[in-house]
């Protein structure tokens, strides 16, 4: 078999297919070898760093778009980049499709189901940064997208590419710490007015000039055309629900990762906003408490997980009071797994468990389970990129899998950001008694940057 040929059928099968649109690879010109060909659409910023320094630099990188040539300058002249640029990642496709095999999403929350599902239908692989989407009809849609176009998904939650978050999964399907029937996960921020998270005085907030080199207009992409603020750049669009998600689809994709994967965890069917801070129309709250409550499934009982972010009295909230833990903040964990024997803990971006009490984890450590899951060399980019040469099994993260921890945490946000309890018919796609709240589950789109009616 010639390696070309290979090369594409390996892909359709890490894909969860049997037939692959054409991709660079397997035709004429420099691609033709090991090597993909890599775009990336976002290259500003350290986020864009990841994917260079974890793998993408060891293939060939054939274009870079960001709408923000500032903030693009340093990376490039560190890359040595002479490819294309483009500040529109339409025209970027357009132009050059035939010529790239994958790319790589770095952009805010609002514009990465627009980018990510314009790729796909060209059949690039894409690699696209947490949350996959800003609202559940896009995840639902990417999910359609993966089957038709088979290519190779991978979100960026990293941690799910760690070993740390195997042993916890592997540890709690094994019964080390018993039946789990209650999870808490905390993030002590957002601080609001630092360098990461405005604090806006007054909505709409107040207009500033544009700077020089950023292509609003492309910024918005989506979303309804409005003044810039510069409290939204570079990095604090996420505190404005209309670009971000806050701390719960920042970090949230992080630490619930391991309860999901764990207990196997489908969307929750009631969703509770137990107390927010108050905060102004539109901007996320300094401090909120969102429980959500999962059905039994297969061989285990109901679950509830409590999520707290910002400051808590954890006097008050968050009590934990057996196996050796106080509270969901105890020990520097992110995340608490109660179960019925013990307790597991794993940090923010899943990491390495920790068992409580002693006895529960000496008898883990002197007999772990034996590993089910299969382990992943050099990270995420790398599993990506291996999964798209055939040399690996579809990513750990594709987006089957992060729909699905996506659609938990934003049903999360749909109740953080109004305060109100959300019942959530998942077979229907609808939230229920309150029909009010279904605007969130499809937003509304600019003219222009319509994708997926047709899946």
């Amino acid at each position: 078999m010639k390696r070309r040929d290979f090369l594409k059928q390996g892909t359709a099968i890490a894909a969860g297919g049997t037939a692959l649109s054409g991709f660079a690879i397997g035709k004429p010109g420099k691609s033709a070898n090991s090597k993909l060909n890599i775009a990336f659409i976002g290259s500003g910023g350290w986020i864009a760093r990841q994917p260079y320094e974890q793998g993408c630099a060891e293939e060939n990188l054939v274009a870079f778009c960001d709408v923000d040539r500032n903030l693009s300058a340093e990376n490039l002249r560190n890359w040595k980049a002479t490819q294309p640029f483009f500040e529109d990642f339409r025209v970027m496709l357009d132009k050059m499709h035939k010529e790239i095999d994958a790319v790589v999403i770095s952009t805010p929350d609002h514009t990465h189901f627009a980018a990510t599902l314009a790729a796909m239908e060209r059949g690039i692989h894409v690699y696209t940064q947490k949350p996959l989407t800003h609202n559940i009809w896009q995840a639902r849609t990417l999910v359609k997208a993966m089957d038709r176009y088979q290519v190779v998904t991978q979100m960026g939650n990293q941690g799910h590419a760690g070993d740390g978050i195997r042993q916890s999964v592997e540890a709690v399907r094994a019964g080390v710490i018993g039946e789990v029937a209650q999870v808490f996960c905390h993030n002590a921020g957002p601080d609001m007015g630092s360098d990461h998270f405005a604090n806006p005085t007054r909505m709409p907030p107040p207009s500033s000039p544009v700077p020089a080199g950023l292509a609003w207009d492309l910024w918005l992409g989506p979303t309804a055309a409005r003044p810039f603020y510069e409290g939204y750049l570079p990095k604090k669009w996420r505190s404005f629900y209309d670009f971000g998600l806050g701390m719960l689809g920042d970090f949230g994709c992080h630490t619930l990762d391991t309860p999901v994967w764990a207990l196997d965890l489908d969307p929750p069917e009631r969703v509770e906003c137990l107390q927010r801070a108050n905060s102004l129309e539109g901007v996320i709250p300094a401090s909120s408490h969102i429980r959500f409550h999962f059905p039994a499934k297969g061989g285990r009982g109901p679950v509830v997980l409590d999520w707290f972010d910002g400051p808590q009295d954890w006097s008050k909230v968050g009590r934990i009071d057996a196996f050796g833990a106080e509270h969901a903040a105890h020990l520097g964990r992110a995340c608490w797994m109660v179960g019925s024997k013990g307790l597991l803990g794993c940090g923010t971006h899943a990491g390495a468990p920790l068992i409580l009490p002693d006895d529960v984890r000496e008898a883990w450590k002197q007999k772990p389970p034996e590993p089910s899951l299969p382990r992943v060399a050099g990270g995420p980019f790398r599993e990506w990129i291996r999964a798209i040469k055939g040399d690996g099994p579809a990513p750990g993260s594709n987006f089957r899998e992060s729909a699905r921890l996506t659609e938990i945490i934003l049903l999360g946000v749909i109740a953080q950001r109004t305060g109100r309890e959300v019942k959530w018919d998942a077979a229907q796609g609808r939230i229920i008694d309150d029909d009010e709240l279904n605007r969130f589950i499809k937003e509304p789109c600019r003219e222009g940057w319509a994708y997926g009616e047709t899946l």
